[in-house]
């Protein structure tokens, strides 16, 4: 399975998955030490990296790791799959260098991308290439009644062999924001959707979005230890994303889940955090 956090990129966690003085040179390969695969979300607000950044995250990345790049938002959401045959290509072919290192690309669909436009989604499949593993997230109630349009979405992906990212937000509507700003923005930007637990392929994507409180996230996370154990008996290699509502601890909740697993799972060792490895020596 595949472990990983939203970004490698974040000044919160320098002292404790980082050492605590060190630059952003080198981040990656710290990261990548502990977390084998990363959501890479730069790639849905900054568009594609030039070939100079790939070519650096070639040489940094193990060849076990696995980034899993969502598709730009001004495809997705500014024109919304529109007359962008050209554009994804381009973008496929800047990520081609890291083509050993590619997880599912995710194509995240805005929350109002209903059933009436699954055709321009339909068409995408229909091209993408075989040798770019891929994954859907979307966001439309539609697709959580478990009605005809929610049957239809996942025939189509099912047909096409694309797992449904599944965004489990549970522990973070589990309470009301009150007074807690970061809680209140984190549901702001986040929808309340029901989870649905669903493979329609080989790869599927867990996005766990966290609490502060921990015992809320252990009870939300539990069923999921048998699941990810099932997958991984079908011969499947789930991902599993890991997010708290600032994501300042994101890199423990983490590492705290992956030791669940490993008690029902025959997993490697989690290597320990830089920054805490630091601490030792001194």
């Amino acid at each position: 399975m595949h472990l990983g956090l939203a970004m490698w990129a974040n000044s919160d966690w320098q002292g404790r998955l980082y050492p605590p003085h060190g630059g952003r040179e080198g981040l990656l390969v710290d990261y990548a030490r502990v977390f084998n695969s990363v959501e890479g979300n730069t790639t849905f607000y900054s568009g594609a990296p030039s070939e100079a950044t790939v070519a650096s995250w070639a040489r940094q990345a193990p060849a076990d790791f696995r980034f899993c790049f969502k598709l730009p938002a001004e495809l997705t959401h500014q024109r919304r799959l529109c007359h962008v045959d050209a554009d994804i290509d381009a973008f496929l072919a800047r990520l081609e260098p890291l083509q050993n290192r590619l997880g599912p690309i995710m194509i995240q669909l805005p929350r109002d991308f209903g059933v009436n436009e699954l055709p321009r989604l339909e068409s995408l499949l229909s091209r993408w290439p075989k040798a770019f593993p891929c994954a859907v997230e979307v966001r439309h109630s539609h697709f959580f009644h478990k009605g005809n349009e929610e049957r239809h979405l996942n025939q189509l992906l099912i047909s096409h062999g694309i797992d449904r990212v599944m965004l489990d937000v549970r522990p973070l509507f589990s309470q009301p924001p009150d007074t807690d700003s970061v809680l209140a923005k984190a549901q702001s930007e986040k929808p309340k959707r029901p989870l649905h637990v669903i493979s329609t392929g080989t790869r599927p994507i867990i996005r766990f979005i966290g609490h502060f409180d921990q015992a809320r996230n252990d009870h939300y996370f539990a069923p999921w230890i048998e699941r990810i154990k099932l997958w991984i008996n079908q011969g499947k290699t789930p991902f599993l994303f890991v997010h708290t509502p600032d994501n300042r601890y994101a890199p423990e909740l983490a590492r705290h889940f992956y030791h669940q697993l490993a008690t029902h799972l025959v997993l490697p060792e989690l290597a320990g955090f830089a920054g805490e490895r630091q601490t030792l020596l001194f």
